[in-house]
């Protein structure tokens, strides 16, 4: 068995580790019944951990290891360190009350990505958005929440923007429509946006984040069906995985050909966009349409 890379935070290790252990099964030429006979438990919970839909409690690892014919002390030993680290809780977990379970794999990789790359058609990223702003996107999103509920989504959207403030932040390219820059955040007037466009304009002259603006002009695209984002990774054996996202649920993507397909949509996306070294202007004159009142 080769050992698994350490790195990238609890969902990736686990990600990693349900590869391995899936690998080492059918190795062994075992299904899932098999598995799961071997260790006395059910097929369902060989497939959750396997999908890393799950934690890795040791003694079930250890007990699949040992079906699969890894017998090696330290062998086991490796596995059952970085599956106790992957079974740890991430920042995210004390706001479970309003995280839906979908939601929590994405913020865990979007936590150890080294490269998050993206299309948001319809408003500003998450990761960029000003406590402002994020507020007048969750009273849109969900108009029944009372003021608690609707502040605790507003902390977690702008808790996960420590990432950008890390001494080893993840490089962060988007694309973001013109669409999104032009919609007001709210009906009460222009401060929210104009002061939304300058916290973007800063952003897009930090290192290590570039802005695109897709404008009117470039019409049709390969990703008119809406957001999405990729996410690499440092770990070697995690492949690259993309997110994309309904009203109620979400896609998490890592077969090689599907992801390639979506990196080359990104890839056109990006070459029908203003080139990053305009953003600033563009943002300055779309900031300047918006008028004071």
């Amino acid at each position: 068995m080769s050992e698994p890379r350490p790195g990238g935070g609890p969902t990736v290790l686990r990600m990693i580790l349900g590869r391995q252990l899936q690998a080492l099964r059918e190795k062994a030429g075992m299904s899932y019944e098999q598995a799961a006979a071997a260790i006395v438990s059910s097929p369902y919970t060989v497939r959750r951990m396997e999908r890393a839909e799950g934690g890795l409690k040791p003694l079930t690892v250890r007990s699949l290891l040992m079906a699969y014919g890894i017998t090696d002390p330290g062998e086991i030993d490796t596995f059952l360190a970085l599956a106790r680290d992957a079974s740890k809780p991430g920042w995210w977990h004390s706001y479970d009350d309003v995280l839906p379970s979908w939601f929590r794999t994405f913020i865990g990789l979007e936590e150890a990505a080294t490269l998050i790359r993206g299309y948001d058609p319809h408003s500003i990223p998450g990761l960029l958005q000003t406590p402002d702003y994020a507020r007048a996107s969750v009273r849109t999103g969900f108009p029944d929440a009372s003021d608690d509920e609707a502040g605790r989504r507003v902390d977690l959207r702008l808790a996960r923007q420590h990432i950008l403030a890390r001494p080893d932040p993840p490089k962060l390219w988007l694309i973001i429509d013109e669409t999104a820059l032009r919609r007001p955040a709210t009906t009460t007037g222009p401060v929210v946006m104009r002061a939304q466009l300058d916290t973007l304009i800063q952003a897009a002259g930090r290192p290590g984040i570039t802005i695109q603006v897709l404008p009117f002009t470039a019409g049709l695209h390969p990703a008119m069906y809406g957001p999405f984002r990729i996410f690499r990774f440092e770990a070697h054996q995690q492949p690259d995985i993309v997110y994309s996202e309904s009203m109620t649920s979400a896609h998490y993507i890592d077969k090689p050909d599907e992801t390639a397909a979506y990196a080359q949509a990104l890839d056109r996306i990006s070459a029908q966009a203003a080139p990053g070294d305009d953003t600033a202007t563009l943002l300055h004159n779309i900031r300047k349409e918006i008028k004071e009142i």
